[in-house]
């Protein structure tokens, strides 16, 4: 490794990736009992059709969400892993967490998101925050410099006062 790559792999590309893992396994792990366990049917009409067929959503919203938010959490859950389309991902876990959050406080107005829904959603804008150019441990990285296109400069993370 030469000296300046040795450089930049500094506590921002350590922290992006460490926190890119954890963030994508939740949903990755999610996801694959949701598709492989459950299933994508029983997991709409468990958790969407059953307990909100009483509520103003529609059954066809309700199937649809509840079949395809299981296979976007395991294929968004691996890419935020490996660090392949960050951005892509992370922006489907954060229409998950609104549809998720939607739905509990449509049943339970006063629900408490602090434990389910906020520490998700602070990975997530950590990772979406964190300057993409210090997340050097990811395949969008590697084959950013494999393509000859370089890396992205790298962003200066801001400076508290």
């Amino acid at each position: 490794m030469d000296e300046a790559r040795g450089r930049r792999l500094d506590g921002w590309s350590w922290a992006i990736f460490f926190v890119r893992w954890v963030l994508g396994l939740i949903f990755f792990m999610a996801g694959w009992w949701k598709t492989f366990d459950l299933g994508p049917l029983e997991h709409a009409r468990r958790l969407f059709i059953v307990p909100y067929a009483d509520t103003w959503l529609p059954a066809w919203l309700l199937w649809a969400s509840g079949t395809v938010i299981p296979v976007v959490e395991l294929v968004a859950g691996a890419l935020m892993c490996l660090g392949l389309r960050v951005r892509e991902a992370g922006i489907a876990f954060g229409f998950i967490l609104i549809v998720v959050d939607y739905g509990h406080l449509l049943k339970e107005p006063l629900f408490d998101t602090t434990h389910h829904i906020f520490p998700r959603l602070d990975l997530l804008a950590f990772v979406l925050a964190a300057p993409a150019g210090r997340d050097l441990l990811s395949l969008d990285a590697w084959l950013g410099r494999r393509s000859g296109g370089g890396e992205r400069p790298v962003e200066e993370p801001p400076r508290l006062s």
